[in-house]
């Protein structure tokens, strides 16, 4: 809704205005490209007047009739480069959205530049948007892709960090983090572990907040803010949670097809990209193997299928796409049916009572052609992500590592040794024995006796495996062993089921034997645990000494004794140190269960187990 605001030159955009929209260009820098592709399509875009967009530092001609709407950071590069934009004289209006706040000495420099080209009458609005974070699904938000090493796991837990440079880490954090709240227009309550990363976040979020609500005049608080109609009784939770508590999760093999998408596939900002394995069958002896073809999917809201499967365990997406199918098929050869009857000679009595009958259902098979066409485009889209996914599940094993592990995390007695995992040549790929090995290393109550650790190194290595990350963790699990009690992971078990009938049909597009049909049962992983506990006000060891910030209070004071004492409905969970997809499912399908109860998930940003384990 922001955006489309932004785009109708800050004006609230209105459905069904008569007549065409103002036709203009739209000029964003990486950042604003980030914040937009996810949210807004082409012709969602064209539908709102944008004819052109493109980059800020890309080379573009003048377009001395049509207003320009700019979506850009505050930074010295992009100004200089507005600037001259007013000084050549390019477009007939501008209007400058900062993503987040502009400092007044930058806005000085705009101005000069204006009086300079006397181009001030043209420069229509300034406008801060605070839109500084990336939204990627109703309930999901991420800070930044741009520069997310500046925030990313290693960056908060390097050893030899400065505090300036934590500062800045923190500052970075914390200015998406308020620009969100400030579109959601909404002040929440804070709560978060002490002594973490996350507690930092915590103070210095409290504190702006509290000096914007303080100056009455400027404060991004009142009146008609965009989200007012959607937390107006009551206030939401914020739970800022730092990744140290729960490192297995991002390390975990997962089930369900979101995550999956994620884990094994190159899956970013909400598209996915394919190679597509060329077929080699029919190329003449000698010829040079064909290239791959890169395809690339967009997975959003809109795709019905995905919104539908996304949390699903894979065999059922399997089914289900098979399902889409056949449904399909049917549909179509229906309408093939009642062309060949349109094309009888109508002579004798009876076909001429049938063209009656079978117009009216032509016209309206013809109708359904366009829904039929997007039908298709989206079966066609998931059967090719679906047999990519399966690919990788059965080249690595995936079934076996995700059914192991789930045994190790909820402590339940294992059938077969670990080392005969990490020793077994066809199971995965170094990666996937180690991400195994840590897993269960920081599951473990005791560590492994030296001895035992020896041992499992050496099979490790042997297996190719870098132990890089394995002192990381053994570190950790020492500073973590002192702070607290590891997390727990609830008992949970899979239950293999016996394969669908369905999806073993010599029929089916997906050939799954072989391949565990794992069924899985509601768990609460560590951070949908400490969701419940403060979102229900229950009292617990994990988080009672949890610190309470409420940043309307004149005073803030420096408690654990919430003041509220009522469950809350709405609550945002932000992941410190970035987060994933198994956590967001897990607390999606948590909140499944609550009547009339909201959450949010976000985090620094978003990692998949291969770029987590990269920063260990």
């Amino acid at each position: 809704v922001a955006l489309k605001r932004m785009l109708n030159f800050n004006v609230p955009h209105v459905k069904n205005s008569t007549g065409e929209p103002v036709w203009k260009v739209l000029i964003y820098d990486r950042f604003g490209q980030d914040i937009i592709s996810p949210l807004l399509s082409v012709k969602e875009l064209r539908d709102m007047g944008i004819t052109l967009h493109l980059l800020l530092h890309s080379d573009r001609d003048p377009i001395p009739d049509v207003p320009a709407v700019y979506f850009v950071m505050p930074t010295e590069e992009n100004i200089d480069r507005m600037c001259q934009d007013l000084r050549n004289q390019l477009y007939e209006s501008y209007y400058l959205n900062f993503i987040s706040a502009i400092s007044r000495s930058k806005l000085e420099d705009i101005a000069n530049a204006a009086l300079a080209a006397s181009a001030v009458t043209q420069v229509a609005k300034v406008f801060d948007q605070y839109l500084n974070f990336i939204t990627l699904e109703d309930d999901m938000f991420v800070l930044c892709n741009q520069n997310k090493e500046l925030v990313s796991y290693r960056a908060i837990n390097r050893p030899d960090i400065t505090d300036t440079e934590m500062e800045t880490v923190m500052d970075t954090i914390v200015d998406s983090l308020f620009c969100f709240f400030v579109t959601l227009g909404a002040v929440p309550i804070i709560r978060c572990s002490r002594g973490t990363a996350a507690e930092m976040v915590a103070v210095k979020l409290d504190k702006k907040l509290r000096e914007n609500l303080r100056d009455a005049r400027n404060s991004l608080f009142t009146g008609d803010t965009l989200g007012a109609g959607q937390f107006s009784f009551q206030r939401p939770l914020l739970v800022l949670v730092d990744r140290n508590i729960d490192l297995a999760t991002p390390l975990h093999h997962t089930w369900t097809y979101q995550a999956l998408v994620h884990d094994v596939l190159d899956f970013h900002l909400n598209r996915v990209n394919l190679e597509e394995s060329s077929g080699v069958e029919n190329s003449p002896a000698g010829a040079r193997p064909k290239r791959k073809n890169k395809k690339s999917y967009d997975l959003t809201p809109v795709d019905k299928f995905w919104q539908k499967h996304k949390g699903s365990p894979f065999p059922e997406v399997a089914e289900s796409v098979q399902q889409e199918l056949e449904s399909y098929r049917a549909q179509e050869d229906e309408v093939k049916r009642l062309k060949s009857i349109m094309g009888l000679e109508g002579e004798d009595e009876g076909a001429i009572s049938m063209l009656s009958d079978n117009t009216a259902k032509l016209t309206s098979a013809v109708s359904s052609l366009p829904e039929l066409l997007e039908k298709k485009r989206l079966i066609d889209l998931h059967t090719n992500v679906a047999t990519a996914v399966l690919e990788h599940i059965k080249a690595r094993k995936l079934d076996v590592y995700f059914e192991y592990e789930e045994k190790i995390m909820s402590k339940t007695t294992l059938d077969k040794s670990l080392l005969d995992i990490i020793s077994d040549p066809d199971a995965g790929t170094p990666e996937d024995k180690m991400r195994l090995f840590l897993i269960y290393y920081i599951s473990a109550q005791q560590a492994p006796s030296e001895a035992d650790l020896e041992q499992y190194k050496k099979a490790l290595t042997d297996a190719g495996c870098n132990l890089n990350p394995l002192q990381y963790i053994k570190q950790w699990k020492a500073f973590a062993k002192m702070a607290s009690a590891p997390a727990s992971y609830g008992n949970t078990t899979t239950k293999p089921m016996g394969l669908l009938s369905r999806v073993m049909n010599t029929g089916s597009q997906f050939v799954m034997e072989g391949v565990k049909n794992l069924v899985l049962k509601q768990q609460n992983l560590p951070v949908t645990r400490i969701l419940d506990n403060l979102m229900e006000m229950k009292t617990n060891p994990e988080t009672d000494d949890y610190r309470y910030f409420d940043p309307k209070m004149l005073r803030g004071n420096d408690s654990s004794v919430p003041r509220n004492k009522n469950p809350f409905q709405e609550a945002i969970v932000f992941v410190v140190g970035g987060g994933n997809y198994i956590e967001y499912q897990n607390l999606v399908d948590y909140i499944k269960g609550k009547q009339g109860k909201h959450i949010l998930y976000g985090c620094s940003e978003l990692f998949n187990a291969t770029q987590f384990i990269k920063q260990v």
